[in-house]
């Protein structure tokens, strides 16, 4: 399965992203650009083909998160040394509301799981990290088997998960 986002470029029509919340909408016209040249994040973009406009966007990064958050169940299989785990994050998930209720936001998520999936064979990855904005977005996640991690309303999706849906 090859990816089906693409790198955001300057050719891209930012401008006309409007997903509904205006912090994603903010970060995607003003911010994005700036980001991925001072390498804090990456952002793909979801190109609908006959409009050419942006239908979605996400953002990955490196992170960690504190070995005390990882489920119990989990850190038994993690070496006691580690006092933070590496996890990939998926820091922004968008879709344009031209684009809403159809799906896209499913296949940006497979698309961020690939991508993430794929880094993890050269970079150490445990688990994918997202930091829901609302409880739309926690439903959304728990729908695709993200775990709430206790005391920080971040969610997690291990690693080993999500290579079984790419093996």
């Amino acid at each position: 399965m090859s990816q089906l986002s693409e790198t955001l470029n300057s050719g891209h029509k930012k401008k006309d992203f409007f997903c509904g919340k205006e912090m994603l909408d903010d970060y995607l016209q003003k911010q994005a650009n700036q980001d991925i040249r001072r390498k804090l994040s990456a952002c793909f973009v979801l190109i609908d083909k006959e409009t050419g406009f942006i239908s979605g966007y996400y953002t990955l990064a490196n992170n960690s998160i504190s070995l005390d958050l990882v489920p119990s169940e989990l850190q038994k299989q993690l070496p006691k040394s580690y006092t933070s785990i590496p996890t990939t994050l998926i820091g922004r998930l968008a879709v344009d509301r031209k684009f809403q209720g159809n799906g896209t936001g499913k296949l940006l998520l497979i698309d961020a799981l690939k991508r993430s999936y794929e880094l993890s064979k050269n970079i150490g990855s445990f688990a994918v990290i997202v930091d829901p904005l609302d409880e739309d977005a926690v439903n959304f996640y728990s729908k695709y088997g993200f775990i709430t991690l206790p005391d920080s309303g971040k969610m997690f999706l291990p690693m080993k998960t999500i290579s079984s849906l790419f093996e």
